[in-house]
């Protein structure tokens, strides 16, 4: 089998064990405790008039070897279309951390009213058999709802 074949191969399995695999809370390297990794988000999302959503929460998580962004997005039942909403970097340092992404979806059909959220605290884990290539691995991933608010 030819080498780049066996490659993606490998990086393919390698992904769908990391999405099937559950997330393990990280140890606290300062005492005996363990840090539950969680990201949570604020009961009211703001609908500018120009169409900016703005999200916000907080997060925890510990031990990362790579880069962790929390993501969030936002979508209404009447549209069902799901609306990526910016992007921030994360410090998991086992502390609680306040988070706030902007994201002014194109086109919008978001309108003031009840909102479906979803909110993860993703690393960029580099891989070492792969040659160093980074994949997911989810520290906390929350959906809940929201209401969306003229701001």
């Amino acid at each position: 089998m030819p080498l780049r074949p066996a490659l993606a191969a490998t990086a393919g399995a390698v992904l769908l064990l990391l999405a099937a695999a559950p997330s393990a809370p990280a140890a606290d390297t300062d005492s005996t405790t363990e840090v539950t990794e969680s990201v949570t988000v604020d009961k009211k999302i703001r609908l500018a008039a120009d169409g900016t959503v703005t999200v916000s929460g907080t997060y925890r998580c510990a031990d990362a070897e790579g880069p962790v962004f929390v993501s969030a997005s936002v979508a209404q039942r009447k549209s069902g279309t799901r609306h990526a909403i910016g992007g921030t970097l994360a410090e998991c340092d086992g502390k609680k951390h306040r988070w706030v992404n902007e994201g002014t979806p194109t086109p919008s059909t978001l309108r003031a009213g009840k909102a479906d959220v979803e909110a993860t605290l993703v690393e960029l884990r580099p891989v070492d058999v792969l040659g160093g290539l980074s994949l997911p691995y989810f520290h906390a991933k929350l959906k809940k709802n929201a209401t969306l608010v003229k701001a």
